[in-house]
């Protein structure tokens, strides 16, 4: 049981919030409608001028009578004035022909502008004057004609016991009127009036809402039709749907031009009750518009006594929108004059930034200044550290060759001392004579001291003659024979990678003339690879120690 309760309670809840979103999206059509109002106007106005284009183009009185007659019916729901004309026009054309008929169906459509018009007393005289039984086939519309003058006159009159009056003989005229009636149309909208007047809703409803839909082609009787819808769901008070309703009724008299209705009033006030102000107003304005237009004195009447408690509520409105707007203005004025504040603060704290920003900028430019030169000296340093160590990683081994040399020679000396002084002992003086001028001694001194020289030197610098062919276009200068350590070409620039560069101490060192020393140091120089100025330089670099 419970959850047949929750089902069914899901269920209204989603047909309410489906009729809610019907509702809201039928209110956006009737907007569209309201603001398109000239369009269907227009429409409407190009339709009557072919008309007058018609009657004023035939000769025939017949078809003159049968156009005027359209004409007064597509003016009567629009402009009450232009129908009245129409309708007069329609009656001489009928007394000339001298058609009974036709006379009195003109006298009952003058009477009926009459009633639009609020000329009660004139449109009943018209009434009294004709002859119904000569005319039995216009009974419906004579009945209408009564049944809607006194309603008129029962919502105009002022007293209670007037409008109870008018109202009792609307019901008798209604009641004939559906005795007489044989229009299927009429009879529906005469019959759901009678049932709503007895409190009869649901049985008007079940006789209303099957025939809606049957309506093609005549959006005006759409409109009437669901106004009386509307009705009926007042008397159950269903005010959701009655809303609904009434929009569906307010569309169609807009879409089909109606100026005299009573829908778009009615929803409007529903509305202002709803708190939809501005819809309220928007529409209570439009119906005011189209009385006016109309001349419908009822509706214009009707519309003059709701518009003043809904333009009240649309002003107070509009001045509660204003003192919002100008909180609103004042609010935004004084965020602005923040606003500019911190922005002037903002502006002056990235000037202030700007120049910091500029300061470091030129200590960093000045920073790096001195970290190229810190660099460059670092690097100069380096390299000096590098030639000082290389140095003195030279000056080592040498000078330990060296005093181990000078040891040697020490010891040869003092040999070669004891052996001549043998020699001059004996008394063998060409002997010793001999051995003086003889230069065996020296040059195998020399060649063991170059011996020692070049190993010690390709013991520092294993890759001396290695790099020093690639510095050369050809290898014919540092080409060793069978033996050779270096040669003289190569002992050459051995020295000057030592760091002796003086042609002349060269020349003393290897006993060669400096002249020798000179043309060997060109020779090398004609066959390097780069320029021939940075040779030398470049033979500096060979080898170095790191």
């Amino acid at each position: 049981m419970k959850r047949l309760l929750t089902i069914f309670s899901l269920l209204i809840f989603s047909v309410l919030l489906f009729a809610q979103n019907d509702f809201d999206s039928l209110l956006k059509v009737l907007d569209k409608t309201v603001d398109n109002y000239q369009i269907y106007s227009n429409q409407k106005e190009m339709k009557m001028n072919k008309l007058k284009y018609l009657l004023n183009r035939t000769s025939s009185d017949s078809k003159k009578y049968e156009i005027c007659g359209k004409l007064y019916d597509e003016y009567k729901p629009y402009k009450s004035d232009s129908a009245l004309v129409y309708t007069r026009k329609k009656l001489l054309i009928a007394e000339k022909l001298n058609d009974i008929q036709k006379i009195s169906e003109s006298r009952l459509n003058l009477a009926s502008i009459m009633g639009v018009t609020g000329m009660y007393k004139e449109g009943m005289d018209i009434l009294d004057h004709v002859d119904i039984n000569k005319s039995k086939d216009l009974k419906t519309n004579y009945f209408d004609n009564y049944l809607t003058i006194y309603g008129y006159m029962a919502d105009y009159a002022v007293s209670s016991q007037e409008q109870k009056h008018y109202k009792s003989i609307t019901a008798a005229y209604r009641d004939s009127l559906l005795v007489s009636n044989k229009d299927f149309r009429t009879h529906i909208l005469v019959h759901s009036s009678q049932l709503v007047l007895q409190k009869q809703y649901d049985s008007a409803l079940n006789l209303l809402l099957p025939y809606y839909p049957t309506i093609v082609g005549n959006i005006h009787q759409n409109a009437v039709i669901a106004y009386n819808i509307a009705m009926a769901y007042d008397g159950k008070k269903e005010n959701r749907l009655k809303k609904r309703w009434l929009a569906i009724s307010a569309i169609n008299d807009l879409q089909s031009a109606t100026k005299e209705y009573v829908s778009l009033r009615d929803l409007a006030f529903l509305l202002y009750y709803d708190g939809d102000v501005d819809r309220a107003y928007k529409y209570m304005k439009r119906s005011l518009d189209d009385a006016l237009f109309c001349n419908a004195r009822l509706r214009t009447f009707e519309v003059s006594k709701m518009m003043p408690i809904i333009d009240k509520a649309y002003q107070r409105q509009i001045e509660s929108r204003q003192r919002l707007m100008l909180i609103t203005i004042i609010s935004i004025s004084c965020l602005s004059v923040l606003l500019l504040i911190a922005v002037s603060l903002v502006y002056r704290q990235m000037k202030k930034l700007a120049v910091a920003r500029k300061k470091l900028s030129y200590a960093n430019e000045q920073l790096n200044i001195l970290n190229h030169e810190l660099s460059t000296t670092n690097n100069k340093l380096k390299h000096t550290n590098e030639k000082l160590q290389e140095s003195n990683i030279v000056k080592e081994v040498y000078i330990g060759r060296y005093m181990d040399q000078c040891s040697i020679y020490i010891k040869k000396m003092d040999e070669y001392r004891r052996h001549l002084n043998k020699i001059s002992l004996t008394g063998k003086t060409d002997d010793l004579s001999n051995e003086i001028k003889s230069t065996k001694f020296i040059d195998a001194e020399l060649k063991e001291f170059y011996s020692n020289f070049d190993s010690t030197f390709v013991q520092l610098f294993p890759s001396f003659i290695e790099e020093l062919s690639n510095l050369m276009v050809d290898d014919d200068e540092v080409k060793l024979k069978c033996g050779e350590i270096l040669n003289t070409g190569l002992r050459v620039f051995a020295l000057i990678r030592l760091g002796i560069k003086d042609s002349d101490k060269i020349s003393f060192f290897l006993r060669y003339s400096a002249t020798t020393i000179y043309n060997c140091r060109t020779r090398f120089r004609n066959k390097a690879k780069g320029p021939r100025n940075e040779f030398e330089a470049n033979v500096m670099q060979i080898g170095v120690f790191k």
